[in-house]
């Protein structure tokens, strides 16, 4: 069985270009590509984005790419970074994407290592950015320019996208069946990328992914979840992201129109103009958008206050009884009506009205925020991945534990390891190997081929997997008791005063919790409680008065775990971590390592010196 949109694509060969292509043809919606400029959105139709791969695939031949040879981006979230992805792909040649956060010595270490033969670049911004770490890297032959206004005076390597574009027209002419034939030598088996994982300790390992391992996930996730040809989308995460980019493959291959989101702070207003029916997003978006909200409603005052009160207090009963697989009283089912009209339906308005459902990955979202989603009728579907086995499991929207990351899609063997209770992959989609590094390979996949994911977790009776933590992140108290720091942050995550809280106390005698405060809500509260704000933030850090308003929050939200899970004293920190600083990697995970090194004395204070 193949999924509904999928069906005819059983006979193409198994690769990207030929599934994308298949469906631009198959669709041609006037905006298969959405992209916003200036005021106004712009559409490009399937038959002209076929057009445009073709020419930039040509462009890039006339230039000397062939087979094998690796080709690297660095760029935010527009069109142009798919489009020149598919040509890529199409000349059997390697894509190697770049975060646009990565450090500069990380981006030297990726193009370097990768023997990237040529690098698009956005613009100037990033350009400035990279520069430094360009400039060493001799074996790039050419500089691509999404912009052509971001192209470096003098800069004899550089040249525009438009220019790529007119060489392809050249090329075409003189064969017009070059980009056909180069399509019909591709391999299910050939290479398609290589990403960098960002990791928290070490260099960045080069994850080499086939054309098998995307069209695999393809079939696979558009069996499991209900993907529409009518469907709309918002592309908020970056492609140069696992998650982001197999889900663009997904969602492109079954017709659903995709639109560009490039900076997090335009997800707003685009929300209200795209109005998406389905989006992908982490944790950190639903924790923001949901502290924004319970502002609102908390500073609305007198009955509508109460009356937003009641109807979170309304919505948590109401799902919290049908997650746990309990009949929903008629009383409680009629008020859940009176808060869905009342205010629930202005939350849908908030994500544009229209949506079905989000997917959530990345990290663990916390019940009372799913729950708070759920009775608001935004179903959010937590899954789980990663860049070594693209996406591997998701809860469906009618089969859904929230907490979970739920069932391995069709083709996915997932199981815990007894010995240390690790989660387990296998399957077309888990990788071949990191790129020149065979060593790591062989510690990563085991001999019956199972990818070993750094997680631990378990299963329930129903074959839903949870994720407890990473193995490398869990430690031990100076009284032997283990803690798994990811479940407690994420409890902590449902104040609205906190911004980022960071769970510690290694060898140390009682947990404790590094937390950078949402400022602008700490210092709304504290003013009207007659404190004075008027002092800068690593002053107010010092004040026990701020200190222990956020500690009431840690202590009362960590109040149902065993006590020695239990924060019971927090230290204040003026800024969040940071991409600059070490402080985190590139897809935002925190370098614990770094932070607890950095912050020794802060952490011995509050936990106890071992």
């Amino acid at each position: 069985m193949i999924a509904e949109n999928l069906i005819g694509f059983e006979n193409l060969p198994q690769t990207i270009p030929h599934y994308c292509f298949e469906s631009f043809r198959r669709h041609n919606k006037r905006d298969a590509l959405a992209f916003k400029v200036g005021d106004a959105w712009s559409y490009l139709r399937g038959d002209e984005v076929i057009e445009r791969v073709k020419r930039i695939a040509m462009g890039l031949a006339a230039l000397g790419v062939k087979e094998g040879d690796r080709v690297a981006i660095i760029s935010e979230n527009r069109p142009e970074w798919s489009m020149v992805d598919l040509a890529i792909l199409s000349l059997r040649a390697v894509n190697v994407p770049i975060y646009t956060t990565q450090a500069v010595e990380q981006i030297r270490f990726i193009l370097e290592n990768s023997g990237a033969k040529m690098l698009f670049i956005s613009g100037k911004k990033l350009w400035k950015h990279a520069e430094n770490a360009i400039h060493s890297v001799e074996h790039i032959e050419k500089l691509i320019f999404f912009e052509s206004e971001g192209i470096p005076a003098g800069n004899s390597r550089a040249l525009a996208l438009s220019d790529v574009e007119k060489k392809g027209d050249e090329f075409t002419k003189i064969d017009a069946d070059a980009v056909e034939n180069s399509l019909a030598r591709i391999q299910s088996s050939d290479l398609a990328t290589i990403i960098y994982t960002s990791g928290t300790t070490g260099e960045p390992k080069g994850v080499m992914l086939s054309h098998e391992n995307f069209v695999s996930n393809v079939v696979a996730v558009s069996k499991g979840l209900p993907i529409k040809s009518t469907d709309r989308s918002l592309a908020v995460l970056p492609l140069s992201h696992i998650f982001e980019r197999t889900v663009f493959y997904v969602l492109c291959s079954n017709g659903v129109s995709i639109h560009y989101c490039a900076a997090f702070d335009q997800i707003a207003s685009h929300l209200q103009e795209v109005k998406p029916t389905i989006m992908t997003a982490v944790p950190r978006l639903f924790e923001q958008v949901y502290h924004k909200i319970v502002k609102k409603g908390k500073a609305a005052g007198g009955w509508k206050t109460k009356l937003f009160d009641w109807a979170l207090e309304v919505g948590q009963d109401y799902w919290s009884a049908k997650d746990n697989n309990n009949s929903v009283s008629p009383a409680l089912a009629a008020k859940h009506a009176i808060a869905n009209r009342l205010v629930f339906s202005k939350w849908r308005a908030g994500v544009g009205g229209s949506l079905r459902f989000f997917v959530s990955g990345g990290a663990p979202l916390s019940k009372k925020l799913s729950y708070a989603f759920w009775a608001a009728g935004i179903p959010i579907l937590q899954g789980y991945g990663m860049t070594e086995a693209c996406v591997t499991c998701a809860n469906r929207p009618d089969d859904n534990k929230v907490g979970s990351i739920g069932t391995p899609f069709e083709g996915i063997e997932m199981k815990i390891a007894e010995k240390d209770g690790e989660v387990l992959v296998r399957g077309p989609n888990v990788m071949r190997g990191y790129y020149n590094n065979p060593e790591a390979t062989a510690s990563a996949i085991d001999s019956e081929g199972f990818y070993h994911t750094g997680d631990v977790g378990y299963v329930d009776e129903d074959g839903h997997f949870y994720i407890t933590d990473r193995i490398k992140d869990l430690f031990k108290l100076s009284n032997g008791k283990y803690i798994a720091p990811l479940q407690v942050e994420s409890l902590l995550k449902q104040s609205p005063l906190i911004s980022q809280p960071l769970v510690v106390g290694s060898g140390r005698k009682q947990v404790g919790a590094l937390i950078v405060p949402d400022w602008d809500a700490l210092k709304e509260e504290m003013s009207a409680a007659g404190h004075d704000i008027k002092r800068s933030r690593e002053e107010l850090c010092e004040d026990p008065h701020f200190v222990k308003r956020i500690q009431k929050d840690a202590v009362d939200l960590t109040r149902e775990l065993s006590d020695y899970e239990r924060v019971k004293r927090v230290y204040l920190l003026p800024r969040e971590f940071s991409i600059d600083k070490g402080e985190m990697t590139p897809t935002l995970k925190i370098k614990r390592s770094i932070i607890d090194e950095k912050y020794s004395e802060a952490i011995d204070e509050i936990c106890g010196a071992s």
